[in-house]
This record gives structure tokens, sequence and C-alpha cells, in this order.
């Protein structure tokens, strides 16, 4: 086919020219981040100019585990209120409260077989263990008792023994992923799902309290995964049973107490913190997680020094020794215990509002961790991604009508302790009508006045909710600490109010995979302190990805284990969440009373 060209005059070239560039302006000016729509820059400055991998190295990598009432606790503390400040917050600052106890550091640990031959060990001192004045060299004795008859043949020969004083437990072959993201299944599941349970008028909230997930409402799992353990699933073995033999091996002398990982295995760890014995004399029978004395007090009873073993290192300890060896083990275990200062502190700033800027939005996510890892994905990621959505919003100068407020936790893993401070300190608490308070404060109870004080919401005729003045001025709190995957949309926590308001909100990141909203409740973390007293608290629904199975609570919680892309997503989203709520003419709406 022959093409024949036709030669243009020079006034329409440069008249095509100027067209093209005009279409080519156009077409700038809508993807620019200049534009008008406020979430789409938020998008653009958060996946395009984000540093909450920056945030999170130096949190995870630099400061490291953060366990409360310890001096990188304060460290942290202090570093997130600087950053804050110097990213433009206005009153940054930390906030004290408790006494929380004494603090705890690990200076230095090792342990090995050394006869009859070398062993290394892989192994992580709990938390507010009691170290050595200088290295131990000890028999390793295995505890092969079931229940106190069973340790009637040990008495008299632990005195100065190292003492492996668990069960073994078996390491199953594992046939599906270790890491796994939510299917559309699980997100129908939870569309779908029903309210919340209810228990004696009042929805599972405080049962909830240090569990990540509870009740029948929880969020389904990848077919054939194993179910997300609950703390009290992770350490089982350490209840009253292994109580009642803490306290026999504290009376018979024991140098040093060894238990293998309660999950996990390929050399993940997951340890917390000491057991502890109750004090003489205490009926072991009435002992329970709610009255067990905590290792951080400084009134706690003596007990001895405490070491958790992978599950493989253990398992063969017990079987040589079941073969007739004598195993000898060396320990070097100097820790240190912070006295000079009872009390913990949370790092609160925020960006004052306009013309609501006496109400309040909140986000947030706890500061604290565990003492093996460097609590990169528990939780520095939520700490991280919460830190980065108000610098979007400060790098976007944009002006809410609300004050946002971010607030870091600490005492979180302790049982939500400093939310739980900060929540009757400035909104609201409990009291029984007999006067005993429930999470009472100093403050909270000056500011509590009867006109601002309201009858317990219909959840028990037995206590009454004390309101401060700003628990009417309270809008909505967003937690983000349910794993380090992208959010996949929000539970509801029963408040079908919300779910109108969180589709719409929701609509802009359908194409990053948020889109679910359920009826359904999630425990175990901050948002449960606000929506325990009536207060609109929401955490979101998140990809597990390897945190139950690898992460969480253990010596892999580090950085490596973050995926950046996922919390570039996750930051945007509260950013998001945080400017709509500011933005409504109307405070967030709040559960019925009941």
């Amino acid at each position: 086919m022959k093409t024949t060209f036709r030669v243009r005059s020079p006034l329409a070239v440069l008249m095509l020219a100027i067209s093209l560039l005009a279409v080519a302006g156009g077409s700038a000016q809508t993807n620019s981040p200049q534009t008008n729509d406020v979430v789409a820059r938020i998008r653009d400055e958060g996946l395009n100019r984000s540093k909450v991998m920056e945030t999170l190295s130096y949190l995870s990598d630099v400061i490291g585990q953060r366990l409360t009432g310890s001096p990188n606790c304060k460290r942290a503390n202090e570093w997130t209120r600087d950053t804050l400040a110097g990213w433009g917050l206005a009153n940054a600052h930390l906030e004290e409260w408790g006494p929380f106890g004494r603090g705890w550091s690990l200076k230095r640990f090792s342990a090995q077989i050394i006869e009859p031959q070398t062993i290394p060990l892989a192994a992580q001192p709990t938390a507010w263990s009691p170290g050595f004045d200088a290295p131990l060299t000890a028999d390793v004795v295995y505890l092969d008792a079931t229940n106190e008859a069973g340790l009637e043949k040990y008495k008299g020969k632990l005195k100065g023994a190292i003492v492996l004083a668990s069960q073994p437990r078996e390491v199953k072959l594992r046939f599906e992923p270790m890491a796994s993201r939510m299917t559309e299944s699980n997100l129908l599941e939870l569309a779908n799902a029903g309210p919340p349970p209810v228990f004696g008028g009042q929805t599972n909230l405080t049962r909830l309290a240090g569990r990540r997930f509870g009740g029948t409402n929880s969020a389904p799992r990848e077919p054939g995964a194993r179910p997300f353990p609950t703390n009290s699933a992770r350490f089982a073995g350490r209840g009253p049973a292994q109580t009642r033999f803490l306290s026999f091996l504290t009376r018979e002398g024991a140098a040093l107490v060894v238990s293998p990982s309660p999950i996990g295995d390929s050399g993940t760890i997951f340890v917390a913190a000491a057991s502890v014995p109750p004090p003489q004399g205490q009926d072991t029978n009435a002992f329970s997680f709610a009255n067990r004395p905590r290792p951080w007090s400084t009134n706690a009873p003596a007990f001895p020094p405490q070491i958790t073993l992978a599950v493989e290192d253990y398992n063969r300890l017990v079987r040589m020794i079941q073969q007739g060896v004598n195993l000898k083990m060396a320990v070097d275990l100097e820790t240190q215990y912070h006295t000079d200062d009872l009390m913990a502190r949370n790092t609160i700033a925020e960006i004052p509002g306009t013309d609501l800027k006496d109400e309040v939005v909140m986000l947030g996510g706890h500061l604290d961790s565990w003492h093996s890892g460097t609590g990169a994905t528990d939780n520095g990621a939520g700490v991280a991604a919460t830190m980065e959505a108000v610098r979007i919003l400060k790098a976007l100068k944009l002006k809410p009508r609300r004050t946002i407020r971010i607030g870091l936790w600490t005492g979180e893993e302790e049982g939500l302790l400093g939310s739980r401070a900060y929540v009757s300190n400035h909104f609201g608490y409990y009291t029984n009508l007999t006067n005993s308070p429930v999470a009472r404060s100093p403050k909270a109870r000056s500011e509590s006045e009867s006109e601002n004080s309201g009858e317990t919401r219909g959840r028990t005729p037995a206590r009454k909710l004390i309101c401060t003045r700003e628990y009417e001025k309270f809008s909505v709190y967003f937690n983000l600490d349910n794993g380090v995957g992208k959010v996949r949309g929000i539970y509801l926590q029963g408040n079908e109010s919300g779910r109108p308001i969180f589709r719409r909100w929701l609509v802009p990141f359908a194409d990053l995979g948020a889109s679910t909203i359920t009826l359904s409740n999630t425990g175990g973390t901050d948002h449960q302190s606000f929506d325990g007293i009536g207060l609109p608290g929401f955490q979101f629904i998140q990809d597990q990805l390897d945190y139950s199975t690898r992460t969480h609570h253990s010596n892999e919680d580090v950085f490596d284990r973050i995926q950046a892309d996922d919390l570039k997503q996750a930051s945007v989203i509260l950013a998001a969440f945080a400017y709509e709520a500011a933005m409504m003419d109307t405070k967030f709406p709040r559960k019925p009373e009941e």
C-alpha cells in the first residue's frame, strides 16, 4: 500500500502543537497531587514519599525492645515525642500513669550444655527474671511430674540444680503456609457476621482483654490454618499447675527453671514474662490470672531465674536425660531491675483543630513490646503507621475541624494499662456502687460531677460510669495492632451506625484491598479502653501474614518481617480516616444505650 503524506502549513503545525500541550497539561493537572481531592493527596504523599519504614527502623533497630518501665521504653517515649514535635505537631508531651512497677533490662545472657559435650542452646530469658551474681554451672534435672504427687521423689534433690520444669512438646510437621493473607471467602464471612456475643447484658469487652481475637465473632482463618493462639493458649502450662511446681522449685532452692517455647518451632522462641509463685500460705487452688502476683511488682515474692528454650533444644535435653545421660549446663544471666522511677508514660501529640477544636479524634497503637525481639511487628508497625498518618496530614498542611490527637501507649502487653489510664484520666471510668472504683484515677475523680455521671449504659446495675468533662467532646479512636499486614477493612465493635460512614470512607481504597466492614468485635488491644466506656473505638482488619505463626511475642519480632507496601497502605488509610472523622459535621455516632 502506498502512503501519501501531506505537508501542513507552519501555522497549522503550531496550532496542533499548542493543542497537544493543552491536552497533556490537563491530564497532568488531573493526576497532580495539587488536586483538591484530599484523599488523593493523602494517597500520593503516603505511597510516594513515605517515611514509615525509616521511622520503624529507628524505633525497632536503633532503640530496640521496649519493655514497659525499662530504659529503652523511656527512650522510645522521648524519641517519639521529639519526632512528632519535629514534624510540627503541637503539645507533644509524655503523660505519666501508674505507678506501674519496676523496670527490667537484660545485661548479658548465654546458655549451653558443656558436659558430656558442647551443645549451644537457642534460648531467651523471661522478662523480669532475676539473674545471677556470677555465671552458673550446674547439673540439669528433668522434673518428670504431672501433679503434686509426682513431686515427692524430687524433694531434697533440686538445690542448686538447673531444672527442666515442663513436659516435652511434640513438634508436628507443618504442611500449611507460615504466612497467609485473608481470602475473599474470609472477608465475606466477616462481612456477614452477626452481632458480637453478649454476656450478662454487656458485650464481651473485658473478657477479651489480653487476647487478640475472642468470642465466636473472630477473624476467620485460611482453611486448614492453625487458629491464632490467645495469650492464654500461648502460655498454657504457665497456669496454676506450673505455679504450684514453681512454688515447689522455689522452696527446694532450684537455681534456674527452664521451659520450652509453648508454641513455635524451627528456632522461633515465644516468650513473655516470668512466672511468679503465690505468696507463702496463699491457696494455690484459688490462684488465677486475675489475682496472680506480677513479676514487675515491687513486692513480688522471690522466685528463681527462668529461661525459655527453643522446643527442639528442650526436647533433646529431655531425651538425653531419659537415656541416662548426666548433663551439665553453663548459663550466664545478668539482669537489672529499675526501681528509681516506678511510673510509666504515654506519648501524646496533636494537630489542633479549627472551628471544632475542642472536639477530639484520636489514633494510636502501643509503644511497648516484649524483650526477645525488637518489637517491630508488635507493635512498632502500628506506632510507625500512626506516626506516618499524622506526618502525612502535617506535610499536606491540612486544617482539620476537630483536633487530631495521637496516643502511643505503654503497658499494653501487661493489660492495656497505659490506654486504660489515659481513658480513665480524660474521659471516664466505672465505679462500683459500693464505692470501690474500677480503673479509677485521681484526675478523673476530681473532674467528675454528678451531672456528668451516667448509669452504666445498660451493662450491669452493679456499677456506674463516671464521666469527665471531656467525655462528650470525644469523637472517635482508631487503633492499629492486629498484625503487620495491609488493612482489609474495619471491625464495627457492634456499632452498626458506623457502617454507612466507613463504607463511604473505604471507597477510595478498594483498589488497595480495603473494603470489608464487619459487625464483629476484635480484642486484646487498646481500642477496648475506649469501647469499654461507650466511646467509639475501632481496630482495623489486617492480613496476619506470619504474625501469629512466627513473630507475635517471639524472638522473630524484628524489622525484616515487615512488608513495606502493606505498612504504607495502612498509614494512608489511617490518615484518611482520621481526617474524615475530623471534618464531619457531627461527632462519630456512638452505640445506642442498651
